[in-house]
């Protein structure tokens, strides 16, 4: 059973050094060929879904043990990993403005798995989706800048996410986890993660969260039913633990023009071209202060080594360990016709002697 708490995420600057990126991208690869033979793809996901598996699993490849580097590492180092592999998993995305080719990316991995036109459009829908309820939905001063779409031959997925702080001085990372198999009737906005990683507890206004439900469905019958006077009500109230919302009437023109369309339900609202936090954040206030419904603000947030980390925390990497590691995987890998019995014991040696 894997351990659950808490863990720091703290902003480090640099680059893992080539000598140490080298082997992350073989060894994730050996530990990923190893999963799917065994377990299969969609266990895959399900361990890259996990916080904590993917905290541990980062460490195992030498990073930082605890900085925000290692969401990123490693997600490069799988995608450079999964690439070279016929494993029928593949991924799309990375950080920074490599993140925001993952929709062309996945079009080109959908071709590749020969995935139909609708399970190719539900996919291209769901890399964009998540990152619009982790931005805008999901308001906890964490803005977005990496986003990993994991994708298997037979259409699953999973998502790694990355935000930071962008209202304190600290530069604190939070980390948020996707699985597609998670989610209910394929809802999008009510409490859809696996899980949420973060060293620190905020004010969140979470519109995913169950109780404010009704909260999404009278921002849309406020937008539908559009009237400029509704948000005049924002410069009366004091909102000291979020943002300021008052809308310009630039962005009251914006809520107008979009009024229009008769929106169904929220997925449409977030995906809307234009729609951003704080038009989210002042329909919602604003549908709080005329229908009477008090908003949660509960933070959604629930939260190793083995070679060490690049920076010497807790400790330098062993070079020749971390080799010895890699051999003795890919001997693992390459003697795939062993019978069951024998890989565990070949594992269980493993453990017993780089553990």
């Amino acid at each position: 059973m894997i351990k659950k708490g808490y863990a720091d995420l703290p902003l480090h600057y640099g680059r893992a050094p080539r000598w140490l990126f080298s082997r992350m991208h073989r060894l994730s690869g050996e530990i990923a060929e190893i999963i799917v033979n065994d377990y299969g793809k969609k266990e895959f996901l399900e361990r890259i879904s996990n916080p904590f598996w993917f905290q541990a699993f980062s460490c195992v490849l030498g990073f930082d043990w605890h900085s925000s580097g290692v969401t990123t590492t490693t997600c490069a180092a799988l995608k450079m990993a999964l690439r070279d592999r016929n494993l029928g998993i593949k991924v799309a995305g990375g950080k920074g403005s490599t993140s925001r080719k993952a929709p062309e990316e996945l079009e080109k991995l959908a071709n590749e798995f020969n995935l139909n036109t609708k399970k190719e459009e539900e996919i291209l829908k769901a890399t964009k989706l998540v990152a619009k309820v982790d931005n805008n939905a999901l308001q906890d001063g964490f803005s977005l800048y990496h986003h990993s779409f994991f994708l298997t031959e037979d259409g699953d997925w999973s998502v790694v996410q990355q935000g930071m702080n962008n209202v304190s001085t600290k530069g604190m990372a939070r980390r948020y986890h996707w699985l597609s198999s998670n989610l209910k009737n394929k809802d999008f906005v009510t409490e859809p993660h696996t899980g949420i990683a973060c060293d620190s507890v905020v004010n969140t206004l979470n519109l995913t969260s169950k109780e404010n439900k009704e909260l999404q469905n009278e921002s849309i019958d406020l937008l539908n039913d559009f009237r400029e006077d509704n948000f005049k009500i924002l410069k009366m109230q004091d909102h000291e633990r979020i943002l300021p919302c008052d809308l310009s009437k630039r962005e009251i023109e914006y809520l107008r023009k979009v009024s229009d369309l008769k929106l169904d339900n929220y997925e449409e609202l977030l995906l809307l071209k234009g729609m951003g936090p704080k038009k989210v954040r002042a329909l919602a206030l604003t549908s709080s202060l005329i229908y009477g419904k008090e908003i949660s603000w509960r933070d959604p947030v629930k939260y190793s080594f083995a070679h060490g980390g690049k920076d010497g925390t807790p400790f330098p990497v062993n070079r020749k360990l971390y080799d010895k590691t890699i051999s003795f995987l890919e001997d693992v890998v390459r003697q795939t016709n062993l019978k069951d019995f024998e890989k565990k014991q070949a594992l269980r040696s493993l453990a017993e002697n780089f553990g």
